[in-house]
């Protein structure tokens, strides 16, 4: 019986062990993975020649583990390298573009996932208007965060394209769940540049709507206002 236990002991200890080893072997596959995105980007960026055209998108697809950019997030202090897919070899070791959707710069829907507990774990203190940058070899995107809910995963049409070009990030909830989890939690973010022309648009109309109102107003106010300041410089003499 002594010696069944003592047996038993090796064989947890020595299976503890191995989990343990695969885990930080995982972890360290991970970080040397990012390492090698990061260093892989920035090379590519550093040698891109000034262009005053825009550069052009890949014509060709990215292949699955391929790298796509990176992501950032400045208040969260997040920053994650984006590869291709979102099959589990590609999220064990950093955030995956899903098939088919955008790329940044494209018009539509730019769809990212990552585990909620690796890269997308700060995303539990995100909040609307706050910052998200992603670089790519074409240049930098900086959306600022529109809207976040909660859906069941079945509510796919999260990932379906979007007239404006938008960034959507997609991970599991709660955070803090223990095994699978059963919402998703979403991120929309929408692309800066288009909300600064919307807004100056919006504001060309509302002037050019205004200005034939305002102009007839201050023509016709003008012999007004001069009666009523005399009458009021008179009363207060």
């Amino acid at each position: 019986m002594v010696r069944v236990a003592r047996w038993t002991q090796r064989l947890l200890f020595i299976t503890g062990f191995l989990i343990l080893g695969y885990c930080v072997a995982d972890w360290l596959n991970s970080r040397w993975r990012q390492e090698e995105g990061n260093q892989e980007l920035d090379r590519i960026i550093l040698n891109h020649k000034p262009d005053p055209a825009p550069a052009p998108l890949p014509t060709t697809p990215i292949p699955e583990g391929g790298l796509v950019g990176r992501v950032e997030i400045p208040k969260l202090e997040l920053s994650a390298v984006i590869f291709q897919g979102t099959g589990n070899s590609v999220l064990a070791h950093g955030v995956g573009h899903l098939d088919g959707s955008a790329l940044p710069g494209q018009a539509g829907n730019v769809v990212l996932a990552a585990h909620r507990d690796t890269f997308f774990r700060s995303l539990r203190n995100i909040h609307k208007g706050d910052l998200i940058t992603v670089t790519t070899r074409t240049g930098i995107r900086t959306y600022h965060v529109d809207s976040t809910e909660i859906v069941d995963p079945t509510e796919t049409s999260v990932e379906d394209s979007t007239v404006k070009p938008t960034l959507t990030l997609i991970t599991c909830y709660p955070f803090y769940f223990v095994g699978h989890a059963p919402k998703r939690f979403i991120v929309r973010a929408l692309d800066s540049q288009l909300e600064a022309s919307s807004e100056v648009v919006a504001k060309q109309k509302e002037t050019a709507r205004k200005a034939p109102s305002e102009e007839r107003d201050s023509r016709r106010s003008t012999g007004e206002d001069t009666a009523r300041l005399t009458y009021v410089f008179k009363a207060s003499q």
